[in-house]
């Protein structure tokens, strides 16, 4: 076998190279010993590609990497399980306001059902990376609206004078904010599915992706500033409501999201085919672990049965039970 060619037999229509718009000169590439197509996309020397090309294949994967299929199953099983209990804690609390983060638990799980598939069935299947990329990318903003209304809930139960800004405020500002993120985010996920599915150029549909990502950071970022100064104010209260365990749990799920869209975001800015979206240890330890992780804690510590089962919407005095 030639240099850096194909095994024998092996097809890769026409140059071999990765569709329009996907970048693959940077340091991204596949590992020593990897095999890749002429025109530098990624190909598997353990796993021929359709011969010839199957109507929804690339001549490249496009993932820069065949998934892991033992990532992509303890995605389905972990966040599968999270959800039964999330569900089962929303309705047993009647934390309504939570609601959009079993939400997200569902997009997590339809986006490692299609990465099974694609490290299962067929890597080179646009289909299944386009379904994968566009649920797992957008869950999180759903857990990001969940997440924004625990200070709402917690100025509910503590007291609205401790609070920078109306909570009614809060709430509004915060809600529009992830409707817009969500919105851009799934327009701009959405559209680089159909421009790959069309063998398009998809650097307009990743630049809008960037800029719903961009918007989610700096929501977050304020979100954590106004939190933390709340927390501050409250820190007595807190203590001797018994909640500084809900807390640590609550602060460390919140940077975990915020660590998991700064890592979306980055990766978006470099494009498809760049080092931190082809090199999979990145999806395992900046994307996978992390929200593993606050869903993991807001199952142990469920707002709805922590905080309690109401947030506060406007600046009347309106205290709830835990």
């Amino acid at each position: 076998m030639s240099a850096g060619g194909p095994p024998p037999g092996v097809v890769t229509g026409g140059s071999g190279g990765p569709p329009p718009g996907i970048d693959t000169s940077g340091g991204g590439g596949p590992p020593p010993g990897v095999v890749t197509g002429t025109g530098g996309g990624f190909i598997d020397p353990n796993w021929l590609p359709p011969n010839p090309l199957g109507p929804n294949d690339a001549p490249v994967i496009i993932y820069g990497y065949t998934p892991s299929f033992a990532l992509a199953l303890a995605g389905v099983i972990l966040f599968s399980l999270f959800s039964l209990v999330h569900i089962f804690q929303l309705f047993k609390h009647r934390s309504w306001y939570f609601t959009t983060f079993s939400v997200g638990l569902i997009f997590e799980i339809v986006g490692y059902v299609a990465r099974t598939l694609s490290a299962k069935k067929n890597p080179y299947n646009l289909i299944y990376f386009i379904i994968q990329y566009f649920f797992v990318v957008t869950a999180p903003v759903f857990m990001s609206a969940a997440i924004y209304t625990i200070l709402s809930s917690l100025i509910n139960r503590l007291g609205r004078e401790k609070s920078v800004l109306s909570p009614k405020i809060i709430l509004w500002f915060f809600i529009t904010s992830d409707v817009i993120a969500t919105v851009t985010q799934i327009a701009g996920a959405g559209l680089i599915g159909v421009r790959q599915s069309r063998r398009e150029d998809p650097t307009s549909a990743n630049n809008i992706l960037l800029g719903g990502l961009a918007y989610q950071v700096f929501s977050i970022g304020l979100f954590i500033i106004l939190t933390s100064i709340f927390l501050w104010r409250t820190r007595r209260q807190l203590r001797d409501a018994g909640l500084l365990t809900f807390i640590g749990a609550f602060s460390l799920a919140t940077l975990m999201v915020y660590l998991r869209t700064v890592f979306r975001l980055a990766e978006t800015a470099e494009g498809l085919g760049g080092e931190l979206s082809t090199v999979e240890v990145y999806f395992i330890t900046l994307e996978f672990l992390p929200i593993v992780l606050a869903v993991a804690l807001f199952t142990i510590w469920h707002p709805g049965r922590c905080v309690g089962s109401r947030i506060a919407t406007d600046d009347r005095k309106n205290d709830s039970s835990a």
